[in-house]
């Protein structure tokens, strides 16, 4: 990972210093998380999309085991440390974190955001970390998805055209 990179992944307590000192009204931290594999169009654009709600987006990245007992054995294809990787040289995402838990809770209150970012396909009473954000008075964002734009169907069309040769 290239020097520049690196400074975007950080550890959960170096990141939660970080946004301590650098917290603003001004520049709202804005949360979002997920698994990001085979980062695709959908990805990019709700990324750029959270970033604009805020003055600096924070991606929790689900790791590897944590992909796996959401999705299944087979994912994520790609690792974490990749995908980190990934996700660090797009423009818009300021600073990424791994987690290990099922679910991004802990970070949230961790990091305590002003924006939790969510795709439009949760519902508001679904979104985990929606009550610890707005108790502090921040706001839950849902963000419209790309239609067609997902992993499991860029796996779905790479098997569909690649099985039998």
């Amino acid at each position: 990972m290239s020097c520049s990179l690196a400074v975007k992944l950080l550890a959960r307590d170096d990141l939660s210093a970080l946004l301590l000192k650098t917290r603003s009204p001004v520049r709202p931290v804005v949360f979002t998380n997920g698994c990001f594999d085979l980062l695709h169009v959908g990805h990019v654009r709700y990324l750029a999309a959270a970033r604009a709600l805020g003055g600096l987006l924070v991606v929790g990245l689900n790791s590897d085991a944590s992909v796996r007992r959401i999705k299944g054995p087979l994912r994520p294809i790609i690792g974490q440390e990749q995908r980190a990787e990934v996700l660090s040289g797009l423009a818009c995402v300021d600073f990424v974190t791994i987690f290990d838990e099922p679910d991004p809770l802990a970070l949230i209150e961790t990091l305590q955001p002003d924006v939790l970012a969510k795709g439009a396909d949760w519902d508001l009473a679904d979104i985990i970390g929606a009550d610890a954000v707005l108790s502090r008075g921040g706001r839950v964002e849902r963000i419209s998805i790309v239609p067609g734009a997902s992993t499991s169907g860029i796996i779905d069309t790479i098997v569909e055209r690649y099985s039998g040769r």
